[in-house]
């Protein structure tokens, strides 16, 4: 103790000289933040930026997870590419230059900075906007199925209006039988929702795949939803059925953004009123 007070007492200007600097240093960055937030123009900029800080934070502590995606995805491409080789399906010149002219969707791959999903409500935000060919009405996907649609953009932000929301109405039908419903979410749990207005005729069985039906002009058709896990016995109540989702909607990150390359032109057409 006689040590520590002698210690404070030969050193206690320069101590004193170091609170001065912290002091200093602390209202000096306070400062520079004050300067720097007279340059935001949107708030939506504000909050992107804030978002983007603390997602780069929060995905270095889950870079496995990650990884464990990005593998996942990587198998599910090799296995399509050996199925074509199995198939003797030649990719050369001639075909490369066809495809361009039938090309329908483009992917932007995107980071999801943040993401709600226990409200009603619920959206998400990705580091990706107008600068990057992002636009309201895009499909939002990752290696496992759905997750939402773009809902509102700026020049380097978006959000998406996910899945788990109750104005969220996509269309949706059984992999097997290729019957059509409506996929909605009730707002209770955040792993399943719900397919309604199946034909009654319908055959459908637990465990059975529900899949993006294509006949919107944002989904891409065959898009992985979830599995039937219940199907409602009253027969008079949409004929609802519950899906649990192949994705964890709290454990989200590397997505990607879908562009339908024919999309102004299905909704042209669509959009004729006759005479």
């Amino acid at each position: 103790m006689q040590q520590l007070i002698y210690f404070f007492q030969k050193f206690k200007y320069f101590l004193f000289f170091l609170m001065l600097q912290f002091i200093a240093l602390g209202l000096s960055f306070n400062n520079l933040n004050f300067q720097k937030s007279k340059f935001v123009n949107s708030a939506n900029a504000v909050t992107g930026g804030f978002y983007n800080k603390a997602s780069n934070i929060s995905s270095y502590f889950n870079l496995k997870e990650v990884n464990t995606s990005l593998l996942e995805e990587n198998r599910l491409l090799r296995t399509q590419l050996h199925q074509n080789k199995y198939n003797n399906i030649a990719i050369d010149s001639t075909i490369i230059d066809t495809l361009k002219y039938l090309q329908k969707f483009t992917y932007t791959s995107a980071k999801i900075i943040n993401n709600n999903y226990t409200n009603a409500f619920n959206f998400l935000t990705i580091n990706r906007g107008e600068k990057h060919g992002i636009e309201k009405e895009m499909a939002v996907i990752n290696s496992k199925g759905i997750i939402g649609v773009t809902d509102n953009v700026n020049a380097n932000y978006t959000r998406v209006q996910s899945i788990l929301n109750e104005n969220s109405k996509l269309n949706a039908r059984l992999k097997n039988s290729r019957y059509f419903g409506t996929l909605q979410w009730n707002g209770k749990d955040y792993n399943t929702v719900q397919l309604i207005d199946i034909p009654r005729q319908a055959p459908i069985e637990i465990g059975d795949t529900i899949e993006t039906g294509g006949k919107s002009a944002i989904f891409p058709e065959g898009i992985l939803i979830g599995k039937v896990i219940n199907v409602n016995s009253n027969k008079t109540v949409n004929n609802a059925i519950d899906v649990q989702l192949f994705n964890d909607m709290s454990n989200l990150e590397p997505v990607y953004v879908v562009k339908n390359l024919h999309k102004i032109a299905i909704q042209s057409i669509e959009n004729i009123q006759d005479e």
